[in-house]
């Protein structure tokens, strides 16, 4: 019954797009077609909470991949499982891993195993941009999944770009340096015909993995240790094909990664080494088209299709105090999505997305159900934007359908509608200040992990709620004839509330956890980004970002338990920040970057035994450009925490001291 249903939805949705064409095209109809002619205005504020870094300023960055960049947000926690190889991901403010939706070339990527999308894998070698949102994008002309996130990262990798009379663009690179960082990569963009373009882009990875890190003993002295199987042996190749059409473009993207790698594991009791591994093999084939139909319709149309491998293995012949294990997971996803946008009045746009897509996950474990998750989405949404103010409104409805192997019982259907609401207002006409607000409320299924996992999945778990509340500015200045060419100001105040927390609980068995909901989180907070540009004569330019954010994350679970009712959750800082500061001079580059994590806590009882001292690093890099035989090269120096803080994101998980980086660009 409910797949019928669950169908239906979707060919209503698609029917009712053919519907808003058809009447898009008879208002065409009407219209008088006039010359082509070319309109320069302002581009519109974004009237929602949103951070980028992209170009020069993501190059500059002392990083390597996106989660070391995203670090630079405010309102953002990044947890690092073990440096160099190990597992990273991304918290936005305070409501967990699984409410971030990330997105690459404009579609999500998908895990649904455990939801967590490993940043540390994606390299910012061929990244354009990397931008967050805070509860969505600020256009309603986007796929249903765009709406179904608390916060959205979104990875634009480059499009080919060429210079006058040029039918490619080389770029290569390699870098090297602490760890036996081996790191080269190429670039290749071609120019097909006027109006296709193609690129292949290639990086490996290689290093060690071990460092030197302190070790603090029970007892009062520290000891000098190694951190161990931290190495990573990966491959990525992505290409893609790009077309301009009247009114719109078309793309096509290849993606592949594989990588072996070690999991170094906690350090506890005196155990400095670990030998669990890991290989991994990510593919996808993804599509979009979008088309301006006139002014009055456009079409966004989107597909994928993605094939995920994972193989763990902990071999006690290898490490004694570890369990066996040797699992292997295999993901498929089928994904599609149309988005339809009307303009009905010249002030008035309403957009009707309808998404489905299919997973699929096998594994080698005993009983193990083989789900397969069947997800519709419908997003209706309407947008009134005026010269000083902009309202937005959507609902997005979410239909799941779940089976399972013929012996095994299914978690059942799900049915659910949630709204978001955002305004923008401009009070002053010549004064680039802006006010916004938003509302929205969302959810996230259990995983197919929480669900039906052997020994600890519980098929009764219900989905877990996030509701958001966020007020806040934006002012922005530019300069003419002083050294201050460019003034940004961001502050939001939020208040948001997570319901129904998926969390794992040991049952009478300890050996045995199961997957239970529980409780209530309130987390208040507030972000702040301040961004100038200076210039100096003819020469000197120099540009900062400052962000800070204050969050208090409060677990309200169980009035019961004095040591947890009220307290921080774990891992959350009451205080964080960071600064990015780059000054250049003709063709030389200074960048440094600074990171701030203040105390906290492992756990909501905020005891003296769970506490965690505040950290912070200092990186520093300097670049010189140079032009040889016609060639364009770029030599840089890295020097990641330079003043050697001892320090962990994660406990037990120690991170590198002072760390080096050599890296040489060649751009043909």
């Amino acid at each position: 019954m409910f797949r019928q249903i669950h169908f239906r939805v979707f060919w209503i949705g698609c029917f009712s797009s053919m519907f808003l064409l058809l009447s898009a095209q008879s208002k065409l109809d009407s219209l008088h077609h006039l010359h082509e002619v070319v309109i320069t205005a302002k581009i519109n504020k974004e009237v929602i909470p949103v951070q980028s870094l992209s170009g020069d300023k993501l190059e500059k960055l002392a990083v390597h991949s996106v989660a070391d960049a995203i670090r630079y947000f405010s309102g953002v926690q990044i947890k690092d499982y073990g440096g160099i190889g190990g597992l990273k991901t991304v918290n936005i403010r305070s409501m967990g891993t699984n409410h971030v939706g990330v997105f690459y070339d404009g579609i999500e990527l998908g895990n649904a195993q455990n939801g967590v999308i490993d940043l540390g894998r994606f390299s910012l070698d061929n990244m354009e941009a990397v931008t967050l949102y805070n509860g969505q994008k600020s256009a309603i002309f986007q796929p249903a999944k765009d709406f179904g996130s608390a916060g959205s990262i979104y990875l634009q990798s480059r499009t080919p770009v060429f210079q006058a009379n040029k039918a490619y663009h080389v770029k290569a690179a390699f870098k090297t340096g602490s760890f036996g960082v081996v790191n080269p990569s190429l670039l290749w963009e071609q120019k097909l015909s006027e109006n296709v373009s193609a690129s292949l882009s290639t990086e490996y990875m290689y290093t060690t993995g071990k460092y030197k890190f302190t070790y603090a003993v029970a007892g009062g002295y520290d000891t000098t240790a190694v951190r161990r199987n931290g190495d990573v042996n990966a491959l990525r190749t992505e290409g893609g094909l790009y077309g301009k059409i009247k009114g719109g473009y078309w793309r096509t993207k290849a993606y592949f990664y594989n990588s072996e790698r070690g999991y170094p594991g906690a350090v506890v009791r005196n155990r400095f080494s670990h030998e669990d591994r890991q290989w991994d093999t990510n593919f996808f084939l993804q599509s979009s088209f979008k088309k301006d139909f006139g002014e009055a319709y456009s079409l966004l149309l989107n597909t994928k299709y993605a094939y995920d491998y994972l193989h763990y293995l902990a071999d006690p012949r290898k490490e004694e105090a570890t369990m066996y294990v040797n699992n292997t997971y295999r993901q498929q996803e089928v994904y599609l999505s149309m988005a339809n946008r009307v303009t009905v009045l010249p002030f008035w746009d309403i957009n009707l997305s309808v998404d489905y897509q299919w997973n699929k996950l096998n594994a080698n474990l005993t009983d193990f159900p083989y789900p397969r998750r069947n997800t519709t989405l419908v997003a209706a949404a309407t947008s009134l934007h005026f010269d000083r103010f902009k309202f937005q409104a959507s609902v997005l409805g979410t239909f799941v359908h779940e089976n399972v192997a013929s012996d095994t019982t299914s978690a059942g259907n799900k049915m659910e509608f949630t709204p978001t609401a955002i305004a923008s207002y401009k009070p002053f006409k010549n004064i680039d200040f802006n006010l916004r607000a938003f509302y929205k409320r969302i959810f996230r299924m259990p995983t197919l992990n929480d669900l039906y996992y052997t020994f600890i999945g519980n098929i009764k778990l219900k989905p877990e709620y996030t509701n958001q509340y966020n007020i806040g500015f934006t002012y922005q200045k530019l300069f003419t004839g002083t050294w201050l060419q460019a003034l940004n100001v961001q502050l939001d105040a939020y208040y948001n509330e997570v319901e129904n927390k998926i969390i794992a609980t040991p049952t009478n068995n300890f050996f045995r956890w199961t997957m239970i909901n529980l409780g209530l989180v309130e987390i208040k907070g507030v972000d702040v980004v301040l961004q100038g540009g200076w210039k100096l004569g003819d020469n000197w330019t120099f540009d900062s970002r400052l962000s800070y954010t204050y969050q208090k994350a409060q677990d309200f679970t169980d009035k019961l338990d004095e040591d947890t009712y009220g307290g921080q959750i774990s891992y959350i800082p009451w205080h964080s920040g960071s600064a990015i500061l780059n000054a250049e001079y003709k063709s030389w580059e200074l960048n440094y970057s600074f990171i701030y994590i203040g105390e906290r806590y492992g756990i909501s009882a905020n005891t003296p035994h769970n506490y965690y001292l505040p950290w912070y690093t200092s990186d520093v890099s300097l670049a010189k450009k140079f032009n040889w035989k016609k060639k364009d090269f770029k030599l840089a120096l890295e020097v990641n925490n330079i003043l050697n803080q001892q320090y962990e994101v994660v406990r037990a998980y120690p991170m590198p001291g002072t760390n080096f980086k050599f890296i040489l660009n060649l751009t043909i």
